[in-house]
């Protein structure tokens, strides 16, 4: 039996992104745990499939889509959580997308879809389940920050920005909510090999540079962040707020590696 703080039995949480890697991972992880987990994203047969593996771990689910550049679909998103599953403790915040390329060369347009999804995304689904806890004075939020929350990643720049912004975000929030019983964290993930950047990983001058600088020498499975985000979401963490949990392998702390 695990310790009782540990265990989300009757909680219901929100993963947003929830469909693939890392918020997959999370979902899983946190049903596993003992909440109800609704995994949600953009595209329904995704949504359908993750809501089945939460399903079968003996969790109740929903499948609903939402989008987070897009307020009316996640009021929506909590209404209808509400009406099936009661009231939302846990929210993860997941909904990420990035792309390659020198700052020089970035097309406006690329860099506003960007921080539109990763930074203003965060703010909205923040601001309206953030609403919903206060409202009942308990609540758990946990943001997806990045190695590029902290020092600089190569052309990736609208990335990287929107994870600063993420990161001071979480912060003011904690700080703007820390007497409401709600908790205001993020999970900051090391190299995770997922589909989104296999290509930039595999074989590549990048991902042999990110394994000589991981005192670990490898990347982190998607496994290895559970534990994180379970103690963010639990009782356990009910004097955690405005904390940033690094995942790295050691990254951010190493200077020379041998």
């Amino acid at each position: 039996m695990g310790h009782p703080l540990l265990d989300l039995t009757n909680k219901t949480a929100v993963v947003i992104g929830g469909t693939s890697g890392i918020g997959l991972a999370l979902a899983r992880g946190l049903a596993q745990a003992g909440a109800n987990v609704v995994p949600t994203g953009r595209r329904e047969e995704q949504v359908r499939s993750a809501a089945q593996q939460v399903a079968a771990m003996g969790r109740r689910t929903l499948a609903l889509t939402c989008d987070v550049t897009d307020n009316e679909s996640l009021e929506r998103l909590l209404k209808s959580v509400c009406a099936e599953l009661g009231s939302v403790q846990i929210l993860v915040n997941c909904a990420g997308r990035t792309k390659r390329r020198p700052t020089l060369e970035v097309p406006e347009a690329e860099w506003n879809e960007i921080i539109e999804t990763n930074l203003n995304g965060t703010l909205r689904a923040c601001r309206v389940f953030g609403r919903h806890m206060i409202e009942r004075r308990y609540g758990r939020i946990i943001n997806i920050g990045s190695l590029s929350s902290f020092v600089g990643l190569f052309e990736v720049a609208a990335y990287g920005a929107s994870k600063a912004g993420v990161a001071s975000l979480t912060k003011t929030l904690a700080i703007e909510w820390a007497t409401s019983g709600v908790c205001v964290n993020a999970v900051v993930p090391g190299v995770v090999r997922t589909d989104m950047n296999a290509a930039l990983l595999d074989g590549t001058e990048r991902g042999r540079e990110f394994l000589m600088r991981t005192p670990m020498r490898r990347f982190c499975k998607l496994e290895e962040l559970v534990g994180a985000a379970v103690f963010l979401a639990s009782d356990a963490a009910s004097f955690v707020t405005g904390h940033l949990l690094v995942v790295d392998g050691g990254i951010l702390a190493s200077g020379v590696n041998q």
